[in-house]
């Protein structure tokens, strides 16, 4: 019988916006408002981020994924016409209507099919679960995955008191990004490359704990900053808890790969989240990167940003198995295991 083919990330990239806003600078401009002015130093404390990268004025969810695209195309050694489908990837997007995959293809000269896959943070993780399976059925060969993350529209500036500033604390290290991966069908030999197994967990009861409610049918019109700002309403620790048993379950063997793995990407939003991470899931600190430090939590654009980073520091070489573990508010957990 002869195997499906495997899907294997053939390049992946990553765009950060040269802009750099430091947590003094977020400090400054909070306080400018005249609502509550946060004690120095007191985010960084709270978050252990030196700061986040901004878009330019005019720049789109859309052209941060096709600036991170085009780099993956390349390294790939592919045309945009090589491309059987393009997935757009992110908590961001350009408009309601139409989905923000045509406006990355159109600016990219795409005339391939496409669509969006949103899940908050795990958005490009879903993605690749799609590509994944569409490339194993044999419905496409070559898959393009963009991410173009515009997290400084989320961010709270007037703060009434320090309880709104805690409660919009991850705004303020959100953080603008584009990332890209191109997945292509190769074989599914033993010791192949290629997306090795996927695994994800939802508990939909937590939908709650952390939100942006604005523009959707809740709260279509308003601009109140409660609505239109990332904010956290609960505890969403207790969400990743309340799933771990399910999590631990459905994807023991996974974990015991990735903690032997050569490299393991999560998503971070502070350096608190980071630590909790390392003890909730027994991952070896030697063997993932905290970048939430410098870029700040750049949200579905997280896991493809960490894979560049540990590329350039030489952390992944061919043959090596690479973990990227998923969490985004909903709640929703994945993990992926590669083959690089």
């Amino acid at each position: 019988m002869l195997q499906a083919p495997r899907a294997r990330i053939t390049a992946v990239a990553a765009h950060l916006p040269p802009n750099y806003r430091t947590m003094d600078e977020i400090r400054a401009k909070i306080t400018e408002t005249g609502g509550y002015a946060p004690p120095p130093g007191l985010l960084e404390d709270l978050t252990g981020v030196r700061g986040v990268h901004v878009r330019e004025d005019g720049e789109n969810a859309s052209d941060l994924a096709v600036a991170a695209a085009r780099k993956a195309l390349d390294e790939a050694g592919l045309k945009i016409d090589d491309v059987d489908l393009l997935l757009f990837a992110a908590t961001a997007q350009d408009l309601i209507e139409p989905a923000t995959s045509h406006l990355a293809a159109a600016k990219l000269g795409a005339s391939c099919p496409v669509f969006d896959v949103k899940n908050a943070c795990n958005s490009v993780l879903n993605a690749m679960e799609v590509a994944a399976s569409f490339i194993a059925a044999g419905r496409y060969r070559t898959v393009l995955i963009a991410c173009g993350e515009v997290g400084s529209l989320v961010t709270r500036w007037h703060a009434p008191d320090r309880q709104a500033l805690l409660r919009a604390l991850p705004g303020y290290t959100a953080s603008d990004a584009g990332a890209a991966m191109v997945l292509t069908a190769g074989p599914a030999g033993e010791d192949d490359p290629g997306v090795l197994s996927l695994q994800f967990v939802a508990n939909s009861a937590a939908w709650e704990a952390c939100t942006v409610a604005g523009g959707g049918t809740m709260h279509e019109r308003s601009v109140h900053d409660d609505h239109t700002t990332l904010r956290l309403n609960g505890d969403l620790r207790q969400g990743a808890l309340d799933a771990l048993p399910r999590i631990l379950a459905g994807a023991e063997g996974e974990l015991r790969a990735a903690r032997a793995g050569a490299f393991i990407a999560f998503h971070q939003i502070a350096m608190p989240q980071y630590h909790e991470m390392l003890d909730l899931f027994s991952l070896p600190e030697s063997r993932c990167m905290p970048a939430v430090a410098e870029h700040g939590n750049c949200a579905a654009a997280s896991l493809p940003l960490q894979l560049v980073k540990a590329r350039e520091a030489d952390r992944i070489e061919p043959g090596d198995t690479v973990a990227m573990l998923g969490v985004a508010s909903g709640f929703s957990f994945g993990l992926a295991l590669v083959r690089w």
